[in-house]
């Protein structure tokens, strides 16, 4: 792909960089991942072995990392591209609903189901189900879908009629499942049936490097949508955004971009330093990490205080106001 900028020296900027060299072209199955670091490389290169099989995939991340992307793409360089790539997430499901959602329901099965409906899986059938945030599916959902992740087969609410279905199952989530399972709160059959292939996502602060790519892919795509043309990125835009770490990964930086591009005037894209300030000064580092260590810390401030004395009024039980 064509750089649709060239940076240039100016007052405002010491140096410059030519992202018309870093740009690359990108595959439509690999469309919207953007970056070079040996981590994403890593990651593309397993998107690439295991999208021509059926196993089941399981992308493990943060919030923001773009786990429906990498989905995406081993849909899209699988045999099955040509077929549905059905996403669920299942965070925003009620629990109360969600085996309707995903295996359909009969007529008559529940209060307001007037008809028929197909589930998710029905409508997948001979192409790829993403499950995100597979870490939020109720117990007793789990139980289901353990039958269809190892028999390929499910009842509809309200049926006693088997359904079979040739699904490929892509799952994501951003919690650690390995305490969950340990907490009682994810099955660990269910765990290990999906377990077959993890695909590990870095964060973006693991991938700084990528932010120039990034911010270049970034800026084009939300400038045409709002009918902008910029001819130049300030050099310390890139510096400014390597110097914070990206809670909230990719979406964040895109949230930033957005916002950056409507306030931007003139043809030159940069970036509000104050706001990146003022985020970085949100992150404080707790001062203890747990209760008892703060009542550590007070008592060994009121006996270094009371030079060790325990009781009586000029003891460290009376300035704690405790017993003794």
């Amino acid at each position: 792909m064509a750089s649709a900028y060239t940076l240039r020296m100016n007052e405002e900027s010491s140096a410059s960089l030519n992202l018309s060299r870093l740009a690359q072209p990108r595959s439509n199955a690999m469309d919207g991942i953007v970056g070079e670091s040996a981590q994403l490389q890593s990651v593309l290169q397993q998107v690439t072995l295991v999208a021509p099989t059926d196993s089941t995939v399981l992308i493990l991340g943060e919030t923001g990392t773009g786990k429906e992307l990498i989905a995406h793409a081993i849909h899209r360089l699988s045999n099955r591209a040509s077929r549905p790539f059905i996403r669920v997430n299942c965070a925003a499901i009620p629990p109360s609903l969600i085996a309707s959602e995903l295996f359909g329901h009969e007529k008559g099965a529940f209060t307001g189901a007037l008809q028929r409906r197909q589930g998710r899986f029905e409508a997948a059938n001979g192409g790829t189900i993403f499950l995100d945030e597979i870490g939020e599916l109720p117990v007793e959902t789990q139980i289901t879908l353990l039958r269809v992740i190892q028999e390929r087969e499910f009842e509809r609410v309200g049926s006693t009629q088997p359904i079979s279905v040739d699904v490929r199952i892509i799952a994501a989530t951003n919690r650690d499942l390995e305490a969950a399972v340990a907490e009682g709160t994810f099955r660990s059959d269910m765990f290990y049936r999906l377990n077959v292939f993890p695909i590990h996502l870095p964060s973006l602060r693991e991938r700084l490097e990528d932010i120039p790519l990034l911010v270049e892919h970034l800026v084009e795509r939300h400038a045409n949508k709002v009918g902008k043309v910029f001819r130049a990125i300030k050099m310390n835009t890139f510096e400014t955004l390597q110097s914070y770490e990206w809670p909230g990964n990719i979406r964040e930086l895109q949230n930033v971009i957005e916002r950056s591009i409507i306030l931007s005037r003139g043809d030159v894209f940069s970036i509000d330093e104050e706001w990146i300030k003022r985020q970085i000064r949100r992150v404080v580092p707790p001062l203890v990490t747990s209760i008892a260590e703060r009542e550590r810390e007070l008592i060994e401030a009121a006996l270094a205080e009371s030079e060790g004395r325990v009781s009586g009024p000029a003891g460290a039980a009376a300035k704690l106001g405790i017993p003794r």
